[in-house]
């Protein structure tokens, strides 16, 4: 089994979020100031030894690749945020850690290609970074970036193939014809191509198909989009599983926070579980992911979905069975998993002040 951990690395001030949230801005501001919204909820939660560390210290990655190793994740799967025209966000991390060869985890890419809006304080239309796609002209200076990190021994390759993971393909207007190039530019500097991998894909449409390798089951979000494509607003009483993980017993409360997201909504860990473990891949283009915890109140306040009921103990015994599951369903052994240090939305396997080491030990203990 090979883990792989989703990587955050908006964990250093740099001057765009100066300009949009705050002098000094970093994911460690929304998490310090969140607050409980019910009673028992863990909010704020706090790393352990209260290490709000900085990414702009290699030190800092020394030790997160440490402890990767240590507890048997594969590699780190950094979030790569190129928007087009020579315009990236939070590529110092990624930048360094090519540069330091001592750090020997293996590591591969997710291109996150969403416009940069204020999403976590309800301003979806309101754009602070838009994505270009353009044409042959920007595919190719976005692939002269990638090379170095491709031609890396340490990045991850599948026969060769170095593997490129895209967050939603699905909004690239020119995807087929984007791939083809990209593909083509990994056959000229000597790679057998590339392995293209959707994230957030739950329903690939044929082009998709045509031209991405895998699809991830990106936890919590492929379950839940799942539940958000049935037609809950006529027939909620016959979607068992919606009921259990939803802990409404009202019908139309459920469907008006579905409509406005007015208040935060708690959601039961041991049903979305439950889900994973017992759907079945569509096909053999599917690669199973994971998710440790999921609270995304540090940065959605009342806007957000907040799983309950999670504990390191029962994150162990559902990785045991999802690692059976790997084995008997799935054509390859890799796992993403949501993720590594994404301490916003409550995702994280880093040590905190409550659960010490807990998650991290679940891993390990899963794969023996």
């Amino acid at each position: 089994m090979k883990p792989i951990a989703f990587y955050l690395p908006q964990f250093y001030a740099f001057p765009e979020n100066d300009k949009w949230w705050g002098k000094g801005f970093t994911e460690w501001t929304n998490v310090r100031k969140s607050k409980p919204l019910f009673k028992g909820h863990y909010q704020p939660t706090i790393p352990l030894n209260e290490n709000f560390y900085s990414l702009e210290k290699i030190e800092t990655m020394q030790w997160q690749v440490e402890l990767a190793k240590k507890y048997g994740i594969y590699g780190f799967c950094f979030y790569h945020y190129w928007f087009g025209e020579d315009r990236q966000l939070m590529e110092k991390p990624v930048d360094a850690y090519l540069m330091h060869k001592e750090l020997d985890l293996p590591f591969c890419l997710s291109w996150a290609n969403h416009n940069w809006s204020r999403t976590w304080v309800g301003g979806d239309k309101d754009i602070l970074m838009d994505m270009r796609y353009g044409d042959e002209v920007e595919w190719e200076k976005h692939f002269l970036y990638l090379l170095p990190f491709f031609k890396d021994d340490r990045y991850i390759k599948v026969d060769d193939k170095p593997l490129l993971v895209i967050y939603k393909p699905s909004d690239i207007p020119t995807l087929k014809s984007m791939v083809a190039f990209l593909q083509s530019r990994a056959l000229k500097y000597g790679f057998k191509g590339l392995t293209i991998i959707a994230q957030h894909e739950p329903e690939p449409n044929t082009e998709m198909n045509d031209c991405i390798d895998y699809f991830i089951e990106y936890e919590p979000n492929y379950a839940m989009s799942i539940c958000a494509n049935h037609p809950i607003k006529t027939s909620i009483e016959s979607f068992p599983f919606v009921l259990n993980m939803f802990k409404h017993k009202i019908k139309k409360d459920f469907i008006k926070h579905l409509q406005l997201r007015q208040r935060a909504l708690p959601l039961s860990y041991d049903a979305i579980w439950d889900y994973i473990l017992k759907h079945k891949p569509q096909n053999q283009k599917r690669i199973a992911g994971t998710f440790v915890r999921c609270d995304v109140s540090p940065r959605r306040q009342e806007r957000a979905y907040i799983f309950t009921g999670d504990t390191p103990e029962k994150f162990k015994k559902y990785m045991k069975l999802l690692n059976k599951k790997i084995q008997k369903e799935y054509s390859t052994d890799y796992l993403f998993i949501s993720a590594w240090n994404e301490w916003g939305e409550g995702m994280y396997l880093e040590p905190d002040e409550k659960h010490k080491f807990g998650y991290l030990e679940a891993v390990r203990d899963s794969l023996l």
